[in-house]
């Protein structure tokens, strides 16, 4: 588009407050009058797995300084409530009766002082009758010790209840020439937003004001009201500057849906901001699946048939997590292959273990671990190059919608296109002469290299979303958006596609979001929705706004509508031919004061879910001696339809290689037999940095969606898809010449050091 802002590198206009004064986050509200006088929340958390309670006695606690009241769910009075993908599950918002996990909240410590919070929680006293705890998702599955008694099995949830076909066995592989099995864990992962979850509540006049830490503040909204049985319009959440959320802050957890009931109890306003210790095994975790896939095909690489059976862990709660991963691995099964029959059966599991949520991707990701960790075992098994085999299989260039044979229709698609531009830039002819060298002189550092072709689904199954510009009488703009940005440079993008379309400079233009009273209806930010749902709202918006100021403007002119030309350079409006005589935004906007201003909604809905995609080639060193692995190249090349601002989309890129990558090398929630977390924080847990990662070579491919005026597709979460099975890739085939055929991740020098002894 020529003149156009939209396409160009154009810095972040959110930037300097973050790099200068800071952002303003839950914890950081202060000066809010609202919360003056507040007293600070402590959750008492279970210290045991599973077990029952006989009794909290909380006498001692309450003489402790400072406390204000402490309550239990007795205290409250707490029903049960059902889980939303199991009915038969259910639980009290503070632990009643049973607990679950450990770090599960069971009672609430109301201090003058935060930091007496939590020597006198430590003063609760909590008896419980042990029961037999099971982490395992395998032993859970056919243990007689029910988690939740009442639905009869720790199976929560099959895909088959949803009329998904059963897996029939062995007789898919009949007719293959080259079949192989194999056994893979995604692990269990934490999503570790930087900012804790935070929250705060008041009640004003019978209504109740609640700020949140949270990725979607209408649906926050909604879930308080219904907790408190409160009716519409009684409940206004307030979202200030979010510190990362990753999936896991989309939905409410007990701790935000009890704070307004506990400061109504007491009397005054209630604020809580989590430790790092406690978001770590009470913010909900990723992934954790088991998978176990059969490949099979020709000796010449062709792949006929594939069938996956995915066990979900669930963690002590039948929510999102156990639902949407698996709801996701299944379509997405085939990835970016033309393979004839796929058969893919998925089982939810319940354990006693931290609840799962829909950590970044939420099902993509393992479908493609899963279905790439087979095409390299079907590749070794036939003595293949791994690249080759992908290119053999690959779906061929289409531009209009095709449907895989698991049922999955994908909008466009270019995968070859990305395959060859990945193995171009990363030179992956020579970085096999490479390898080749190094095997032959017996180097005790051996070089490996991973491949990854994908493709995912983004903003799938919406209803809408909100967008809304005003323009105010002094020619500013304000952009309203259902969307809630926590880092993905919302403000700078929203603000291009309104500028692009009414041509008020950028600085001009403030972007409003995550106030429900602002802005009543809107889906958040999740999914990789944001740009091509909450942008296009946007981007549409601008547009109807340019016309109806067009009509207000004709008659300001004295003029027909249809003489009356828009100026985008000016920014202003005047009749054909007389552009002396014109018009600007904020001359009509002020025409407008005492008549409901210059303002324009928009809903905008789009024609269906996209399908960003890619390919990646990871470079690797493996010490065999010690087990050390370290990433010593990424190249990425992904797909996200047309590119509004290219820096924010390297921006998005660098954080999902860099999440990908962690779980591949590093991350991984751990529990001992007895249930208890052994990597509760930043010391145990392995959090990835820049130290660990090399500079990121990015390549740009766009093949633009019809799905969306934008042709725009989601990024948020494409990093992150590419990355992970490319660099445990990478991993493995450093030591394929030794016999090492695979390794879970993530790859620790101890699991390598292993996997190379096991081998020899």
């Amino acid at each position: 588009m020529a003149g156009s802002i939209l396409g160009n590198r154009v810095l972040r206009k959110e930037d300097p407050k973050f790099l200068t004064t800071g952002g303003v986050y839950v914890d950081d509200l202060r000066d809010e009058p609202l919360l003056v006088g507040a007293v600070h929340a402590t959750f008492v958390r279970s210290t045991v797995a599973h077990a029952n309670i006989t009794s909290i006695d909380v006498s001692e606690a309450l003489t402790m300084p400072g406390v204000v009241a402490i309550y239990t769910a007795q205290d409250l009075g707490l029903q049960p409530v059902e889980a939303s993908f199991n009915p038969m599950a259910k639980r009290t918002l503070l632990a009643s009766g049973k607990v679950r996990y450990v770090g599960e909240p069971l009672a609430i410590v109301l201090t003058e002082l935060a930091n007496q919070g939590e020597d006198a929680a430590e003063r609760v006293i909590v008896d419980y009758d042990a029961l037999e705890i099971l982490i395992d998702v395998e032993q859970a599955m056919t243990s007689s010790t029910l988690i939740y008694e009442e639905v009869g099995s720790n199976v929560v949830f099959e895909s088959t209840a949803i009329g998904m076909p059963d897996n029939t066995g062995d007789a898919l592989f009949a007719d293959c020439e080259v079949v192989v099995k194999g056994r893979f864990v995604n692990q269990r992962v934490a999503p570790c937003p930087l900012e804790v979850r935070g929250a705060a509540a008041a009640w004003d006049n019978g209504r109740l004001v609640q700020w949140l830490s949270t990725q979607h503040a209408q649906g926050a909204r909604d879930a308080i009201l219904k907790v408190n049985a409160l009716e519409a319009g009684q409940v206004r959440v307030i979202t200030p500057d979010v510190g990362g959320g990753f999936g896991a802050k989309i939905d409410a957890y007990p701790e935000d849906l009890l704070l307004g009931r506990i400061a109504k109890q007491v009397g005054k306003p209630v604020r809580w901001t989590e430790t790092r210790s406690e978001s770590m095994v009470a913010l909900g975790h990723g992934r954790g699946q088991i998978q176990y896939i059969t490949i099979g095909g020709t000796r010449t690489g062709k792949v006929t048939a594939y069938q996956l059976h995915a066990l979900q862990d669930s963690g002590a709660w039948v929510d999102i997590g156990a639902i949407l991963a698996p709801y996701m691995t299944r379509p997405m099964a085939s990835g970016v292959y033309d393979i004839p029959v796929i058969e893919v059966r998925t089982t939810s599991v319940a354990t006693n273990t931290t609840p799962m949520v829909a950590y970044r991707g939420a099902g993509r990701p393992e479908a493609t671990a899963a279905i790439e960790r087979a095409m390299d075992l079907f590749a070794l098994k036939l003595g293949k190059d791994p690249a080759e085999v992908r290119r053999i299989n690959l779906i061929p260039k289409f531009l209009e919608p095709f449907t895989t044979s698991i049922g999955q229709t994908y909008d466009v698609g270019d995968f070859e296109g990305a395959l060859d531009k990945v193995l171009e830039a990363s030179n992956y002819a020579q970085l096999r002469k490479d390898q080749a060298a190094r095997r032959a002189s017996g180097n005790t550092k051996q070089l490996g290299i991973g491949i990854s072709v994908y493709v995912e689904i983004t903003a799938g199954n919406s209803k809408g979303e909100f967008g809304k510009v005003e323009i105010l009488p002094n020619g500013r703009a304000i952009v309203y958006t259902g969307t809630s940005p926590h880092g993905q440079g919302h403000v700078t993008a929203w603000s291009m596609l309104a500028s692009d379309e009414t041509g008020i400079a950028m600085d001009m233009i403030d972007v409003v979001w995550g106030d429900t009273d602002l802005v009543p209806t809107g889906g958040g930010t999740m999914g990789s929705r944001s740009l091509q749902q909450g942008g296009a709202a946007v981007h549409q918006a601008s547009k109807e706004l340019v016309e109806q100021a067009r009509k207000h403007a004709a008659r300001l002119l004295e003029a027909n509508e249809d003489d009356v030309v828009f100026d985008k350079f000016t920014a202003a409006f005047h009749v054909a031919g007389t552009p002396a005589v014109a018009k600007t935004w904020a001359d009509i906007s002020s025409a407008l004061a005492t008549d409901g201003g210059l303002v324009q909604e928009s809903n905008f809905v789009s024609n269906g879910a996209t399908f960003p995609f890619g390919a990646h080639v990871s470079v690797v060193e493996v010490d065999t001696e010690t087990g050390k692995v370290t990433l010593i190249r990424h190249v990425a090349c992904d797909d996200a339809g047309r590119v509004i601002n290219p820096l924010i989309l390297d921006g998005q890129i660098h954080g999902g290689i860099g999440q990908g990558a962690a779980q591949a090398l590093l991350e991984e929630v751990r529990y001992d037999t007895d249930g208890n977390p052994i990597t509760s924080n930043f010391a145990d847990y392995a959090f990835i940095s820049a130290a660990e990662l090399p500079s990121f070579e990015v390549i740009h491919m766009e093949t633009p969606t019809p799905r969306n005026p934008l042709g725009a597709k989601g990024i948020g979460e494409s990093g992150t898809i590419g990355s992970t099975p490319a660099v445990q890739s990478a991993v493995i085939d450093a030591l394929t010449h030794l016999g090492v055929r695979h390794i879970d991740m993530p790859a620790t020098p101890e699991r390598v050091w292993s996997a190379i002894q096991s081998a020899n």
